[in-house]
């Protein structure tokens, strides 16, 4: 659509014209639309549209049992699925006071840190078709299908595990697993090598990244950005060292950081977070304790044995679980963990009931994606909108929620 011409300050003629980038654009990743108001090339304005693949996942955390709500965490950012388990789970053992086995925090870091490694990949893989290279998403994807073989060996899933659940894990690692991981480990920073080799110097993915959607220090933190946006602004902030769970404070790990704020520094970030995840699997794999992999905590969490006895009983009859009862304690309850794209933190309300009162998502990609105008109204064409816009890495099951 074409704005009728207005004259600006110097009395010349201007014509803005209204584009719709999105929701079908493949480089929107089909469900964001983006009204960007142009002069010429160069983008003058942009709107965020979301609610495309809005699930309504907050509200349905309401209606289902706390146990229940793992198989939706999985399905908010949809490539984190073993990190988004691990943050509901740990908002849940926050507010019962539940003590997690030491093997099953080691397992969760390590399936974490596998996990940040397979959506850095994905990540990488489609932002270089969205900038026009083709050859590295066929290496990352080599790399990111060998880590969900190995989620599914655990779990029988390989994008929506639910493996990670409130109390530990669902069942402890295989020796078939450990060897897939060692082999894993010993060769990926080779290839992570051939992922730079492409990419890293090279002249157009250079210029097309460099100096482009900036966001400066002070405005990433005014944003609320956090991960590696705020990372690559120089921001030496992760949840992992500032706020340690699962024992990250017992692994040496690097917080990689850029300096300028633009594309190709939040490039950087991720490719030197995948190193040093690396780095940390090693670490727990040499250290995995002998024990129990998860603790005490029944299928079932009920607040009165009399008031649900009936309900128990219906259910062993017929869905053959096992039964249980468990205090939830009344409050509430916020905790956060460092995602592959920024913080992901869950906020509970308890009534004492079987389920939350209230369940509140915080979610990085939204923070994230409300910062992408600043990055590029009145400074880049439209080409250079896609570069911003994959270089944020957002996942709209995420946004919307």
């Amino acid at each position: 659509m074409t704005v009728p011409a207005t004259n600006d300050q110097k009395g010349q003629n201007r014509q803005e014209m209204i584009l719709n980038m999105g929701p079908q654009h493949p480089s929107t990743h089909g469900v964001l639309r983006l009204i960007l108001h142009l002069e010429g090339e160069v983008v003058q304005r942009v709107i965020p549209v979301i609610g495309y693949l809005h699930r309504g996942i907050e509200k349905l955390g309401e209606y289902n049992t706390y146990i229940k709500n793992i198989v939706f965490t999985d399905r908010l950012d949809y490539t984190s699925g073993m990190c988004n388990n691990l943050a509901y789970a740990l908002a849940v053992e926050k507010l019962c006071g539940i003590e997690v086995p030491e093997r099953a925090r080691v397992i969760r870091v390590i399936m974490a840190e596998l996990n940040r490694i397979a959506a850095h990949l994905l990540w990488l893989g489609t932002y270089a078709i969205d900038i026009g290279a083709i050859t590295p998403f066929f290496y990352c994807f080599r790399e990111r299908e060998k880590i969900l073989d190995m989620f599914e060996m655990v779990s029988g899933q390989r994008l929506t595990p639910s493996y990670i659940c409130i109390g530990g894990v669902r069942k402890d690692i295989t020796d078939r697993f450990r060897e897939a991981l060692s082999v894993f480990v010993d060769t990926f920073e080779t290839y992570l090598k051939d992922y730079e080799g492409l990419l890293t110097k090279n002249p157009i993915w250079v210029s097309r990244l460099r100096d482009v959607a900036v966001l400066p220090r002070e405005d990433a933190i005014n944003w609320g950005a956090t991960g590696p946006v705020l990372r690559a602004s120089g921001v030496q902030f992760d949840f992992r060292k500032a706020k340690p769970y699962c024992g990250y404070e017992n692994y040496e790990f690097d917080i990689p950081y850029g300096t300028r704020g633009d594309c190709y520094d939040r490039y950087m970030v991720r490719v030197e977070e995948m190193r040093q995840s690396l780095r940390i699997i090693r670490q727990a794999m040499k250290d995995i304790p002998d024990g129990p992999v998860r603790a005490d905590v029944p299928y079932i969490v009920m607040p009165d044995k009399e008031a649900v006895l009936t309900d128990i009983e219906a259910l062993i009859k017929h869905f053959k679980i096992a039964s249980g009862l468990f205090q939830i304690p009344k409050g509430e309850v916020y905790s956060s963990v460092e995602n592959p794209k920024g913080e992901l933190g869950f906020y509970i309300v308890s009534d004492g009931s079987s389920r939350p009162y209230r369940m509140r998502i915080k979610s990085s990609c939204f923070v994230n994606l409300s910062a992408l105008p600043f990055m590029v109204e009145g400074k880049h064409m439209v080409a250079d909108v896609v570069a911003a816009l994959g270089s944020i890495d957002i996942v709209l099951g995420e946004v919307d929620r």
